[in-house]
């Protein structure tokens, strides 16, 4: 019977034209029908089918720009356009556009609504909760076709992580201090790729650095965190040096996989053997074994779909790009973003 069924799956993927990653859809009405002959309740049933389609619209939805880095911007819908915060969001959004990137907000008023209409109606996407209360869309994103609204809170957030490259968080309530927390968690665990994150403020602000005042006094005094976690996120008091931070992250680093136990770290452009041998030396305690070799493609990055989500190659092929390739412990991210930073202020062939 199962042999049966996997054939009769197969016919209808063909059938049904989806030539690309046809195995994968398989699996996913294999899974379907698990759920059915589970018995699974009606109320998780309605669940899961209503979050698939919001992940599969969504995805259709983003897929046209795939080929842009994205910026998403969080902060309070309650703070009012007379604020300090509100103008310095518009002019973040402004300037994100301007050096080449696109904006990702929650889609509502105050903070995310500022930084919508910086980047314009063309350069934004919303991600928008149906909430009863505060998250209406802003005017900027109203109407637009790139204005995705979600049901469940977790799959918005899944969306956020996996078409962001940097984020960056303004004042805000719970909802902002949940995302930010998040996007710690997930890095901190290997679970989401390792992007910027810079925790921005007024010049005159202060907000941050209490937050920050609480991680270090609290958390990392009771050996709740790790030094090394300090890495994963930046504070910033302006635009300008938000961006240059954003940047830097790109300078010569462009994404990751990971192929097994080996992470595959793909660069713009070659390091010099001595900035090789920097690294090795630098970085070290982190491997488990070996050293960072520098390589080009991998044979296994042929066969391997199991890409980095946001892995973006923007004018140099992917092929023609350079890998550093190590195996570290995955223990320490912090230290996997060090390993970036440095190999970003790193000199290299050219």
């Amino acid at each position: 019977m199962k042999e049966k069924e996997e054939a009769a799956i197969k016919a209808l993927v063909a059938e049904s034209g989806c030539a690309h990653s046809p195995e994968l859809v398989e699996e996913l009405i294999e899974t379907a029908l698990r759920l059915g002959r589970d018995k699974a309740p009606v109320a998780d049933l309605k669940l899961f089918v209503r979050a698939l389609k919001e992940l599969r619209y969504a995805s259709k939805v983003f897929q046209p720009y795939s080929d842009r880095r994205k910026v998403a911007v969080f902060g309070s819908a309650r703070l009012a356009p007379e604020t300090a915060e509100f103008k310095m969001a518009e002019e973040l959004g402004r300037k994100v556009v301007e050096h080449g990137f696109m904006v990702i907000t929650g889609g509502g008023d105050g903070i995310m609504g500022a930084a919508q209409k910086g980047a314009g109606r063309d350069n934004g996407f919303g991600l928008n909760i149906r909430l009863p209360f505060e998250q209406r869309a802003n005017e900027t994103i109203h109407g637009d076709k790139k204005l995705i609204n979600f049901n469940y809170f977790f799959t918005r957030k899944v969306n956020f992580v996996k078409e962001t490259d940097a984020f960056v968080l303004f004042a805000g309530g719970f909802g902002t201090q949940d995302e930010g927390f998040e996007c710690l968690t997930l890095m901190q665990t290997g679970k989401a790729k390792i992007t910027p994150l810079i925790l921005l403020d007024t010049p005159d602000g202060r907000y941050w650095e209490t937050w920050e005042f609480f991680i270090k006094n609290d958390l990392l005094r009771m050996k709740l965190i790790s030094p090394s976690d300090f890495h994963l996120f930046k504070i910033s008091h302006s635009c300008e040096e938000t961006i240059a931070h954003i940047q830097q992250f790109y300078r010569v680093f462009d994404s990751y996989r990971w192929l097994r136990e080996k992470m595959v770290i793909r660069i713009k452009r070659r390091l010099t053997a001595q900035a090789l041998r920097d690294l090795n030396e630098k970085f070290r305690p982190i491997l488990v074994s070996g050293e960072i070799e520098q390589t080009g493609m991998l044979p296994e990055e042929d066969t391997d779909q199991q890409w980095v989500v946001g892995s973006i190659f923007r004018g140099v092929q992917e092929e023609e790009m350079a890998r550093l390739v190590l195996t570290p412990k995955k223990t320490d991210f912090g230290m996997l973003r060090l390993l970036i930073d440095t190999i970003n202020e790193s000199p290299t062939e050219d």
